[in-house]
């Protein structure tokens, strides 16, 4: 089953895995559905602001980038926020509404569209339904209790 939508750019959902197409093109995994995004999607980012999220991605083994703080989760973000709070995790929560190059520059430093965004040991995870999806199935226990 393949269905297109189209917003802003082309997506295309279907009910199979995914897998990395290459550098530039990317299958997005999500519980039950993938979703293709070209990279031209994403506006290339600079040396420093890649620098910087770079530095912020590996600055703990738990790294979440959110719409407001942990104390006052926004959106989406609150639920990716309680559920790492409700398995005692503990995560560097990155306020993308204080600085507009880091709100801008993770999207296309992951090729994700979508804030909250959940990084363990460097690695993108996902955002609030994979992070939902892997909750419930005790994956993201693993993930997190389980990263080097």
């Amino acid at each position: 089953i393949l269905l297109s939508v189209t917003l802003v750019s082309t997506m295309s959902f279907t009910t199979k895995g995914a897998r990395l197409l290459s550098r530039k093109d990317i299958l997005c995994r999500g519980p039950g559905m993938s979703c293709f995004m070209s990279a031209q999607n994403f506006p290339p980012l600079d040396a420093s602001t890649k620098e910087m999220i770079e530095r912020l991605v590996n600055s703990s083994k738990v790294v979440l980038f959110m719409k407001g703080t942990k104390a006052f989760p926004q959106g989406f973000s609150n639920a990716a926020c309680r559920i790492l709070q409700s398995i005692n995790c503990d995560f560097a929560a990155i306020n993308v509404l204080d600085d507009d190059r880091i709100r801008q520059g993770i999207k296309s430093y992951s090729m994700w569209p979508t804030i909250p965004q959940l990084y363990i040991d460097g690695e993108f995870i996902g955002g609030s339904d994979i992070m939902r999806d892997l909750h419930a199935s005790g994956d993201l226990y693993h993930k997190l209790f389980s990263a080097k």
